[in-house]
């Protein structure tokens, strides 16, 4: 499986000269099956998204987009994706069921409709299908899909265990406000049963960490986890590999880059960078 970020900020897009290597597009990761040879599976939509149409130099794209929720910064690329966006395009879009009996394409047109925006999804070239997904375990563009929902404000939200056909597997936490269950053993929130279940013995946890420590009062409020709390449920998950995601739209390059050197000893830990692959 290979794992393409092309988008890896939070919030909103960073750009200037300050965010040039990490990147500034916000929260989208394409997914390439092994023994395939193009991205099938993208988690979430944000405005990285337009890196996979260069990635598919042009190319229609065929496969499912899965988001987590419908945050701008995880669906405003939806309407610029050019592979997308085309007449020989075939895309599904997999939102959170959001329980209120609407509809995927309403809740997407939440956002994407006049006077927010020039068309409704529908409008989209080629053939779009829309869909809520419920928890639980599917089936999705050959991979093997769990859903759990996480805490995060505003709105339904799910994590992702994602399962290659060829063994690998990589879990997909892009936005995660443990706080809300209670402070923790450390005031960060606890390792709650949900996000141990989905993480545990993975490969690869892609996971929110958009605030450090000092910033702990505005990740409650936000419903975020901090740094701190990436390492300690990676080393109780006993994940193989973690990468720190979600970076703040305002934490520089440098800083950004620090934040992976005060990760304990024996982690194995990496900074989620726009454009890098990983190959698993």
């Amino acid at each position: 499986m290979e794992i393409l970020f092309c988008g890896v900020r939070g919030s909103t897009p960073a750009p200037g000269a300050d965010f040039v290597r990490v990147g500034g597009h916000t929260s989208c990761v394409a997914l390439t099956r092994s023994g395939a040879h193009t991205p099938s599976l993208v988690l979430d939509a944000g405005t990285g998204l337009q890196r996979l149409s260069a990635r598919l130099e042009g190319a229609p794209f065929r496969g499912t987009l899965l988001l987590t929720h419908l945050h701008w910064d995880h669906a405003q690329g939806l309407p610029f994706f050019g592979s997308g966006d085309q007449p020989d395009a075939e895309v599904q879009l997999l939102i959170p069921d959001q329980q209120d009996g609407r509809a995927a394409v309403d809740v997407l047109a939440g956002s994407m409709a006049p006077p927010h925006f020039p068309i409704r999804p529908e409008g989209l070239k080629g053939h779009w299908t829309f869909a809520n997904l419920e928890e639980g375990e599917h089936l999705i563009e050959g991979f093997e899909v769990t859903a759990v929902e996480l805490p995060h404000k505003g709105g339904r939200t799910f994590g992702y265990r994602v399962v290659d056909p060829g063994g690998a597997t990589v879990v997909y936490a892009s936005d995660h406000g443990p706080i809300a269950l209670g402070p923790g053993d450390d005031g960060h929130g606890p390792i709650h049963e949900a996000i141990l279940d989905l993480a545990r013995d993975a490969d690869v946890l892609i996971h929110d960490a958009q605030f450090v420590a000092a910033e702990l009062a505005v990740a409650e409020a936000y419903g975020h986890a901090t740094v701190d709390y990436c390492y300690r449920l990676a080393e109780q998950a006993n994940v193989a590999k973690l990468v720190l995601f979600h970076h703040s739209p305002v934490r520089v390059d440098d800083d950004v880059d620090r934040l992976g050197e005060v990760a304990p000893p024996g982690l194995d830990v990496t900074i989620a960078r726009e454009g890098d692959t990983l190959t698993l």
